[in-house]
């Protein structure tokens, strides 16, 4: 049964991904994203990856939909036809994709037990998790300490982009924004029913983010969801309001003090005489540290995706097309 589900999903993306290509109405198209990183979501919950689930329907189909609708506010919904023919990338695509399957061929086959990384390095997570970190949740205790080095050069990463998205747009574009003043009109309806979901959005941003220890979440999760909420404000209540409530400005700096906490901690652990991101120089008890430091940098990293998914959006919603 779990095959069939396998397969009919991954039919329906073939099928999204060819319409997508054929299409000429960009709003469909990013339609058609959104769906796809919705059927892709459930994919990844079929295949038990549920983190990796979490973070493709709060990304993929929640704020990429957004800020791909935002950006197509700045350009045509129409797009024209390529200037180009079509067998150069054709044959580009097909040689890639023959290199990819090639590559493939020498991987284990899905869940096979007799795979190197089963018989090496599940089992040492799986065992020596609950003495050395004390996470419940395996996932959350690789990523945020036996590989803190990766999440914290991925944390880096999104504080980078965020920065060359703000370098290339800016944020406001000298727009004076009037309270009130929305996207999609004076809605009479709508206003009453994002006020009342925006709470329980907010509050289940902070349980993801300090559950991840437990279950599915964490910073990057939660960061993405208190994002959410506030885009979903801006779009019913007006830009004016929400830079009233969430500055540009305040964006900035708090993308920056999300990455200093991430880092803070292994330079902590450096004075302590300790390696760099080991969390045990933070109690005397190691996994009591350990506990202390994955809070700590998942904090930073949930305040600084929070930071920049925002900044973008305001980046976006901030400007206006050239008439």
């Amino acid at each position: 049964m779990e095959q069939l589900i396998d397969i009919v999903l991954l039919g329906f993306l073939v099928l999204i991904a060819i319409a997508a290509i054929r299409l000429r109405d960009l709003f469909a198209v990013v339609m058609l994203f959104g769906v796809y990183s919705l059927l892709t979501a459930a994919l990844f919950m079929d295949l038990d990856a549920v983190d990796v689930a979490f973070t493709e329907a709060a990304v993929g189909a929640g704020v990429s939909t957004v800020l791909m609708l935002s950006g197509l506010r700045l350009t045509r919904r129409w797009e024209e036809a390529p200037g180009h023919r079509p067998p150069l990338p054709l044959m580009v695509v097909a040689v890639t994709g023959a290199a990819l399957i090639y590559a493939m061929l020498d991987a284990p086959p899905l869940g096979d037990p007799t795979a190197p990384v089963h018989q090496h390095v599940t089992p040492y997570y799986i065992e020596q998790t609950p003495l050395e970190v004390g996470v419940p949740n395996i996932v959350t205790a690789v990523l945020a300490s036996y590989r803190g080095y990766d999440t914290f050069g991925e944390t880096v990463v999104i504080f980078t982009a965020g920065l060359a998205v703000l370098l290339l747009l800016g944020v406001g574009g000298g727009h004076s924004f009037r309270p009130g003043e929305n996207a999609i009109g004076d809605q009479t309806v709508l206003k009453p029913v994002v006020k009342t979901l925006i709470p329980p959005i907010l509050l289940y941003g902070l349980y993801v983010q300090f559950h991840g220890d437990f279950g599915a979440g964490g910073g990057f999760q939660a960061g993405v969801i208190f994002a959410s909420g506030f885009v979903l404000y801006d779009l019913a209540f007006g830009e004016g309001n929400a830079r009233a409530v969430v500055p540009p400005a305040w964006l900035h700096r708090l993308a920056a003090l999300g990455v200093l906490i991430y880092g803070g901690v292994g330079v902590y652990a450096l004075f302590a005489g300790k390696a760099f991101l080991d969390y045990s120089a933070l109690s005397a008890n190691p996994v009591a540290g350990q506990h202390a430091g994955i809070l700590l940098v998942e904090i930073g990293v949930g305040i600084t995706v929070f930071s920049v998914v925002l900044s973008i959006f305001y980046a976006f919603s901030g400007r206006r097309r050239k008439s």
